[in-house]
C-alpha cells in the first residue's frame, strides 16, 4: 500500500504515537501519522499493535492487542507507543537517564500545533526567545545575551550536540527555589525529536531530563508530546506537569505564526550570530541526511 509521504528518510523513522500511561487497554484508538490513518491498541500485558485504519475496527472497539494481523512496526521506548511505516532501525536513540529509578517520568502534555516539526524542533532549540516569550520563567531583561556556546555534528552518534549552554533563569523548573544560571545541553538524535539535559536544582551533579517528540500528523501539522525525567521528590505530578504546560503554552502562537510553516533548508536563509548556531547546525543536519517532508529543501 502507497502512503501519502515518500521521503524514505521519514518514512524509515520511528514516530511516536501516545503515552503508553494515557492509552486505555484493550481498545482501539485512531491517530495519524504523515497523512495516513492509523490505529492502535495496547495489551494489559504492554503487547501494543498499530495497523492502517479499517472499516473492521472503529475507535472504542474492544480488541485484543495480541491478535492484530498485518501491524506496522511498533515498539514501546520512553513511556511512549513508537510505530513506523518503513523499515525503522532496531533500537531508538538512548536516554539512559530514563531508566534511573529515583526520576519522575512523565508526558507532560501533547499539544496539537499547526507548525511543521522541523520548525517546532528548532524553536525548541532557541535560546534567545527566552527572556520575551518565557518572562519571569526561563528568562527576565535584562538577562538576554546567549552566551558562546559549541556545537557538534557527530557522524559517529548521528545527531547534533550543543554543549557549554548558560541562560539566566528566574524560575527554571519547578523545584527552583530562586533564579540562578542554568547549564543546557542539547542533542538532537532524530530529525523530528530533541533532548535536552539541564541542570537540576535539586541536585547539581546531575541534570533534568525534557524531550520534546514530535509526531507529524502531516507537513505542517504536529502532535507535539513532552517527555519529562526528572529529579524531584516534593512536588505532585500535576504541579510539574503545569509547569512546562505554561513554557509550551506560550510557545505555541510563536510557532502557529511562523512562516513558512515548513523549514528552510537554503543557507541564504540563514542568519549566522550566535544564538542561531543550533538551528543552522540543525537545517544543515536535515539537508546532509536528505529529509524532504516538512522542509523546504534547499536548491540543487
Amino acid at each position: 500500500m502507497t502512503t501519502r509521504c515518500s521521503d524514505s528518510v521519514v518514512l524509515n523513522l520511528w514516530h511516536p504515537l501516545g503515552a503508553l500511561a494515557e492509552l486505555p487497554v484493550d481498545t482501539v484508538v485512531d491517530t495519524v501519522l504523515l497523512e495516513e490513518r492509523l490505529s492502535l491498541a495496547v495489551g494489559p500485558d504492554g503487547t501494543v499493535a498499530v495497523w492502517r485504519s479499517c472499516a473492521e475496527f472503529a475507535a472504542g472497539d474492544k480488541i485484543d492487542a495480541a491478535s492484530v494481523c498485518n501491524s506496522l512496526p511498533a515498539k514501546v521506548a520512553y513511556g511512549y507507543l513508537w510505530a513506523s511505516l518503513g523499515c525503522p532501525p532496531d533500537e531508538l536513540f538512548p536516554i539512559p537517564e530514563y531508566d534511573e529509578t529515583d526520576r519522575r517520568r512523565l508526558n507532560a502534555a501533547t499539544f496539537g500545533v499547526n507548525v511543521s516539526a522541523p520548525r517546532a524542533i528548532e524553536n525548541f532549540l532557541d535560546m534567545g526567545h527566552f527572556p520575551y516569550v518565557h518572562t519571569d520563567i526561563l528568562g527576565v531583561e535584562p538577562h538576554t545575551e546567549v552566551k558562546e556556546y559549541d556545537v557538534d555534528i557527530s557522524v559517529e552518534r548521528d545527531e547534533i550536540l550543543a554543549t557549554r549552554c548558560r541562560f539566566f533563569q528566574p524560575l527554571a523548573s519547578s523545584a527552583s527555589q530562586t533564579g540562578a544560571e542554568v547549564e543546557y545541553i542539547y542533542r538532537v538524535p532524530h530529525p523530528y525529536c530533541s533532548v535536552l539535559y539541564k541542570s537540576s536544582p535539586v541536585d547539581g551533579a546531575r541534570y533534568d531530563v525534557i524531550a520534546v517528540f514530535m509526531q507529524p500528523l502531516s507537513q505542517e501539522t504536529v502532535r507535539a508530546h513532552m517527555m519529562l525525567c526528572i529529579l524531584d521528590e516534593d512536588n505532585e505530578d500535576k504541579v510539574i506537569k503545569r509547569f512546562q504546560q505554561t513554557i509550551f503554552g506560550q510557545d505555541k502562537p510563536i510557532l502557529e505564526n511562523q512562516f513558512p510553516k515548513r523549514l528552510p533548508l537554503d543557507p541564504r536563509a540563514e542568519t549566522p550570530i550566535r544564538a542561531d548556531k543550533s538551528a543552522i547546525a540543525y537545517r544543515r543536519w536535515l539537508n546532509r541526511k536528505g529529509v524532504k517532508y516538512g522542509v523546504i529543501p534547499a536548491p540543487i
